[in-house]
Formats: C-alpha cells, sequence, structure tokens
C-alpha cells in the first residue's frame, strides 16, 4: 500500500506528521512484479550510466557581457536566474530563425 502526503517544509511538523514519519521509518519495504528488487549488477550499470552523464551535463563557467536592461530583467526572475538564462540560451541556439533575427 503506497501512502502519499504533502508536508510544508517551511513550518514545524504536527505530531501526526511525527508519528506518521516514525512509523514509515519501520515500514518494510515490499517488491513486486512491477518494480522488482535491483540486483547488484543492475545497481552498478545505473552508477555507470549516471557518472557517465554527470560529465555531459556538467556545466561551464564563462563570462557574459549583458546590458543593464538585461540584467536587470534576468535579476527580475528571481532565485535561480541564472539557470533560467541557460536555458533560454540553449533553446535560443536551437532556433536557427533566432539566430538569424539577433546576426
Amino acid at each position: 500500500m503506497k501512502t502519499r502526503k504533502n508536508i510544508e517544509l517551511n513550518t514545524p511538523l504536527t505530531k501526526e506528521q511525527k508519528d506518521m514519519l516514525k512509523k514509515a521509518e519501520t515500514t518494510p519495504i515490499v517488491f513486486d512484479e512491477d518494480c522488482p528488487e535491483l540486483t547488484e549488477e543492475e545497481l552498478k550499470e545505473f552508477k555507470m550510466v549516471s557518472n557517465e552523464r554527470r560529465e555531459e551535463r556538467r556545466k561551464q563557467t564563462v563570462t557574459l557581457r549583458l546590458s543593464p536592461q538585461a540584467l536587470t530583467k534576468a535579476k527580475s526572475l528571481g532565485k535561480g536566474y541564472t539557470s533560467v538564462l541557460s536555458r533560454m540560451l540553449e533553446q535560443a541556439l536551437n532556433d536557427n530563425e533566432m539566430i538569424r533575427k539577433c546576426l
């Protein structure tokens, strides 16, 4: 049986939530045919793929000069604005029409 419960992380836990977490901690994991337990060999394979992909995803630090207006707009997006800029730049570079407009 699967139970899902949302917990607000910015407020202290209630007694009910603490009891629920303690119960979940001692509840055994039950595997079935839809989700069998992985063998050590399968786990090692996941680890290898994970390590290979980590290198592909590693971001590089670059220096980029932006206009004051562009920087103000970007910062107005809030925390994580550099990640948003990275995704926007990647999408723009994959759009040939956008590249032509900017040249």
